[in-house]
């Protein structure tokens, strides 16, 4: 799904970018509800960037990557928690790209959201190529999402994933 965010370009640099666990839902533009397998996942573009609510009998996770006010949590380049029964794992990392590539990986990033039936992607009033994109998937018992949150006056382009899971035991011999 994709649509025109009616608000103001407010995260205006890929370093201005925060992530948190566990925060409570933040005013949404846009709203995807998924059903993926047992899980509801929630899939939310904010003004600041993104929102994931994930619900299942194992107990829920709320991921939020934005520009938070107040935050002193920089975006990571990689986290791994244990929430309850579950294992949470972040990556995020930064491309930079020439005007062209930009402009090249925003059209595919774009088109391979909007017609995916688990996607959500918003783009930004001023720029074709600033937008925020979120996939989500359930494979092998686990819910993983991507992100992509582009910045084309900077020709910057910030990718997440995310999976979240049931632990599974170590194998004793």
């Amino acid at each position: 799904m994709l649509t025109t965010l009616q608000t103001a370009y407010s995260d205006t640099r890929a370093a201005d970018l925060a992530w948190a666990l566990g925060r409570e839902p933040l005013p949404a533009l846009a709203v995807l509800d998924l059903q993926l397998g047992g899980a509801q996942l929630q899939l939310r573009l904010l003004g600041a960037s993104h929102q994931v609510l994930l619900e299942e009998d194992g107990g829920s996770c709320s991921e939020t990557v934005a520009c938070i006010p107040g935050s002193s949590t920089p975006l990571p380049l990689g986290v791994a928690k244990r929430l309850g029964e579950w294992e949470y794992e972040f990556a995020a990392r930064v491309e930079t790209l020439s005007e062209d590539s930009f402009a090249g990986r925003a059209q595919e990033l774009l088109a391979l959201v909007t017609d995916h039936p688990h996607g959500l992607a918003g783009t930004f009033p001023g720029s074709p190529h600033a937008f925020t994109a979120m996939l989500a998937q359930r494979t092998e018992g686990q819910v993983r999402w991507r992100t992509w949150h582009a910045y084309p006056q900077d020709g910057q382009l910030v990718v997440t994933r995310t999976r979240v899971g049931v632990r599974t035991p170590a194998v004793a011999h």
